[in-house]
């Protein structure tokens, strides 16, 4: 959970300041809102790619890991 609310608020933090210019209004204009969502679906789609790199190459390290240890407690 703490990592998910890193993430989420790195996200929030660089897409608001790479396409919010203007904070005399209330609302988003509609540029501003079009770009946050463009924004926060790069960088998700992004982590889910991250995500699964690391989910593929969590097998392979645990069985090094394991095979370190084993190799040490001989």
């Amino acid at each position: 959970l703490r990592d998910f609310l890193l993430v989420y608020n790195r996200m929030t933090e660089l897409c608001f300041r790479h396409c919010v210019c203007n904070l005399n209004y209330r609302l988003l204009t509609g540029r501003e809102e079009s770009c946050l969502d463009s924004c926060a679906a790069r960088l998700v789609r992004a982590n889910h790619r991250l995500m699964g790199a690391y989910v593929g190459l969590m097998p392979a390290l645990l069985q090094r890991r394991a095979a370190e240890h084993g190799t040490a407690a001989a």
